[in-house]
């Protein structure tokens, strides 16, 4: 992804979703954006949901710490997942410190849970597909007695 501007290249860093981080900077919504490959509504969206934190100018204009880009990437590895903002948003202070979770309590219980809920949902989903193959079955075999029926009745005409 190219950075543009006049900044000179041992001012930046790459942070761990790849993005060019500038130190000791702030970036615009605009700049995250280009950066992490994200929306500026999605951006927006997080922030609502205590996922990001932007400081905000004088005229109103979000500013996010050098430290956004590695955020952003978290929160897309961690919705990838599957897991809820709510779930995310617990997670994030675990998730500090290189790649993966750090081992704690709550990082254990919000991804035990949520593989509970994922287990609850296959069962459901297992169940759901065997009540449709029950109804496939039971028309197939319907089928084929009408079609049966009516080659006996072309038969006895």
């Amino acid at each position: 992804m190219a950075v543009r501007g006049p900044m000179a290249a041992d001012a930046r860093s790459v942070g761990e979703c790849g993005a060019r981080v500038e130190r000791g900077g702030s970036l615009r919504i605009g700049e995250l954006a280009e950066r992490t490959g994200v929306s500026p509504r999605s951006l927006r969206y997080y922030e609502q949901q205590g996922l990001l934190h932007a400081d905000r100018d004088a005229n109103g204009y979000r500013r996010y710490g050098p430290d956004a880009p590695v955020t952003v990437g978290r929160i897309r590895e961690l919705l990838a997942t599957g897991l809820s903002t709510d779930a995310i948003r617990e997670l994030l202070p675990c998730a500090q410190g290189g790649p993966g979770l750090v081992f704690c309590e709550r990082s254990c219980s919000v991804v035990e849970r949520q593989m509970a809920q994922l287990d609850a949902e296959i069962a459901e989903l297992a169940r759901r597909r065997e009540a449709l193959a029950t109804y496939a079955h039971v028309m197939r075999q319907r089928r084929d007695e009408d079609r049966a029926l009516a080659a006996m009745a072309l038969r006895s005409a």
